[in-house]
């Protein structure tokens, strides 16, 4: 797909960590291109470069550093409205805003957690189920709005829910035991108090068992006739937080609807490819799986950067003598599950006309 022009966007909650990922992210994208930024009261009229307290490796981009950051709302003064705005906005507010953009007419891809769950709001990994994006439609009937939220998954929950797509799909799941081993970034800036992570694994994140228990069960749902049937599988999570600075390690074991080995789960992993419609996107990546025969692999600190972030690495798979199979998989989460996969969101629905209907 050739883009003419770029797509204005812009970024709520652009100070943030999860919001300066965003600015790194699309600053140089091919079909997006940053007019406006939002940010908080101690930011508001300030240029974005001078107010931003950059968390992230490098600088704030040059050109959208001297973009002035606005409140959080529809007003946004712009050379137009941008057709769609990324958001970083921490829970609270976005359960506030994120429908009054909808309102307004924009397309909100949102990281934040409120609407997840929504049953008429896309729940959307691209690599995993594409074709819920076709919820909009309900959504814009329901609501009347001429624009949508789509939502991308709990970061903890993007480690885990490929490689079980995949098996779902080659030979059924029934339920699933994860356990997760989640980085102090997913914790957001300044993350958890160093006297509390160092030489320490902390056993709860406040949230983290519900998500990890319920996304994948809208994520591995059916889309028919307008809406979601979530997938009937029995899942039960647990989450601990390590001292580990980006990626999230799952530790997952399946029982499956049909027995296979550990030989046939490899091969579906290592053959499996994704929607034809996936490959039209600017960020997506030739092997969004990667399998792992290291014994030792994946590790956060060798793995979570392939694929600039967004590939998923998955290794240790073996027969599981309580279930059938078990598996380690490992993402980055602030890039495959924040911004990167908003960013991706966002391509899949540019590539199926949701972006040029309104």
């Amino acid at each position: 797909m050739t883009m003419t022009t770029k797509i204005p966007v812009g970024v709520l909650g652009a100070t943030g960590t999860v919001g300066q990922r965003f600015v790194q992210l699309l600053a140089d994208h091919p079909w997006f291109e940053v007019t406006a930024v939002t940010g908080s009261e101690r930011t508001v009229g300030r240029p974005y470069g001078e107010g931003v307290q950059w968390k992230i490796e490098g600088e704030p981009p040059a050109d959208i550093g001297e973009l002035i950051v606005q409140p959080t709302t529809t007003d946004l003064a712009l050379e137009g409205k941008p057709p769609l705005v990324f958001s970083a906005l921490p829970t609270e507010l976005a359960r506030e805003v994120e429908p009054q953009f909808a309102a307004a007419g924009f397309a909100v891809f949102t990281n934040a957690s409120p609407f997840r769950l929504t049953p008429d709001v896309p729940l959307l990994i691209p690599e995993v189920n594409p074709d819920h994006l076709g919820l909009v439609e309900t959504q814009r009937a329901k609501r009347g709005w001429p624009g949508f939220i789509v939502a991308n998954a709990n970061c903890s929950t993007t480690s885990a829910i490929l490689p079980l797509k995949i098996w779902q799909d080659a030979f059924g799941l029934e339920a699933a035991l994860m356990v997760t081993l989640q980085a102090i970034s997913g914790a957001g800036y300044p993350g958890v108090a160093s006297l509390d992570i160092m030489d320490n694994v902390i056993p709860h994140i406040g949230g983290e068992d519900g998500k990890l228990e319920s996304e994948p069960k809208k994520l591995l749902g059916k889309f028919a006739n307008g809406q979601v049937d979530w997938a009937d599988i029995k899942l039960s999570a647990q989450a601990n937080r390590v001292p580990v600075v980006d990626g999230h390690l799952a530790s997952v074991s399946v029982k499956l609807g049909r027995s296979a080995s550990a030989a046939e789960g490899i091969a579906a992993l290592e053959e499996w490819q994704p929607d034809t419609v996936y490959r039209e996107l600017p960020s997506g990546l030739a092997r969004p799986l990667r399998y792992q025969p290291a014994p030792d692999r994946p590790q956060p600190r060798l793995d979570r950067d392939a694929g600039a972030g967004l590939a998923w690495t998955v290794g240790k798979v073996r027969p599981c003598d309580v279930l059938d199979l078990r598996f380690l998989a490992l993402a980055h989460n602030t890039l495959r599950g924040a911004a990167s996969g908003s960013i991706l969101n966002a391509e899949l629905a540019v590539v199926m006309d949701y972006i040029a209907t309104f």
